[in-house]
């Protein structure tokens, strides 16, 4: 077994071919963050080779071929891009078989942290702390095939068509547009992102700089096959909502999503999210809303993954201080005080947040 850490400006275009392989032949894996453009993407908004972003290349004896990425900070590894990143896993060719120990040794490191962690590989399944579901919207059927399913089993687009006669009668036109190129749409998203953190106590993304250098060069992609989509809805003459969504093969992966709050009414974020997926028929086939327990995605989702969170380590200071955080987590949330117990587990994420963001 042979394991090579290198940045992701080093990794051969064959092997970067591969890699994309991998993940479109794979359904489980089809991901835009399980792709190296992904991590190519984010050493470059941190810096360069310096940031310590790296991708691991896995050769078995027989020539088989896997790949994961991740960012050393210090002796621990945490995924890359995080907290951006939603999805993190091996791209691994059938038959190859690599522990996480392996990778820890390959990267250097004492701890690797992962926080969505797809739960079925068999490298990571046994260090997994936590679950999650990711929904997401298969369209694989064709879109008119799911919205009748969904407007059987849900009555939110009956909802939705009564709130989009509504905004007509009252603001104007409803108006949507994929691919926007708009400077403006893009400041305003993201000015409706800051306010809503600083609104709720939320420590604001993008005062690290780096994660809105990362949206604005995914924004300017024009690879076909890789990069940000930015989707708008007007009512009448006003921006109502914008979202920047990641794509990467026919995926494209909820990601940063906005409204005009004074239009709450209306709900201008499900209009959208609906155009998007009217839109996407015939040319993408999965709309990922990534991990999160909100009741629009239940409502809009036909399908999901298991994620999970945890870590894996070897004997070291930092595990023993990670194995601490979560013995800590663990009292709290078997006494079930209501919001005292979920108090280590925001507490810790709220620290890989900052700890991401440096």
């Amino acid at each position: 077994m042979i394991l090579e850490s290198l940045p992701p400006s080093r990794l051969a275009p064959d092997e970067a071919a591969r890699w994309r392989a991998l993940v479109a032949a794979d359904p489980a894996l089809q991901s835009p963050f399980l792709t190296p453009d992904w991590a190519l993407a984010v050493q470059r908004a941190q810096g360069g080779e310096r940031s310590g972003v790296r991708v691991l290349r896995i050769e078995g004896p027989d020539g088989a071929r896997g790949y994961f990425s991740a960012r050393r900070r210090g002796p621990v590894a945490m995924p890359a891009g995080a907290p951006m990143c939603d999805y993190q896993g091996l791209a691994i060719e059938p038959g190859l078989e690599v522990t996480a120990r392996e990778i820890l040794s390959a990267l250097k490191v004492d701890r690797l942290d992962f926080s969505h962690m797809l739960a079925d590989q068999p490298a990571f399944a046994p260090y997994l702390r936590g679950d999650d579901i990711s929904h997401g919207v298969d369209l694989s059927a064709g879109h008119a095939a799911y919205l009748a399913e969904r407007r059987r089993a849900t009555g939110l687009f009956k909802d939705l068509d009564k709130r989009r006669r509504k905004a007509e009668r009252e603001l104007g036109p409803v108006r949507f547009e994929a691919f926007c190129r708009s400077a403006a749409a893009f400041d305003k998203l993201i000015a409706w992102k800051r306010e809503l953190m600083s609104a709720t106590g939320q420590t604001d993304l993008f005062d690290a700089g780096w994660p809105l250098r990362l949206l604005s060069d995914l924004l300017q992609s024009r690879d076909p096959a890789f990069g940000g989509v930015l989707f708008t809805l007007s009512l009448g003459d006003r921006l109502a909502a914008a979202h920047l969504h990641l794509r990467g093969g026919r995926t494209i992966h909820a990601w940063i999503i906005g409204h005009d709050r004074e239009l709450d009414r209306y709900s201008p974020g499900l209009l959208l999210f609906q155009d998007i997926l009217a839109w996407m028929d015939g040319d993408y086939a999965y709309l990922d809303f990534g991990p999160g327990d909100y009741r629009f995605k239940h409502q809009f989702a036909n399908a999901g993954r298991a994620v999970g969170h945890g870590f894996v380590g070897r004997p070291s200071p930092a595990m023993i201080v990670r194995a601490a955080q979560y013995q800590v987590r663990a009292v709290a949330e078997r006494l079930e005080l209501g919001e005292v117990s979920a108090l280590p587990g925001k507490a810790m994420r709220r620290l890989d947040m900052w700890r991401g963001l440096k």
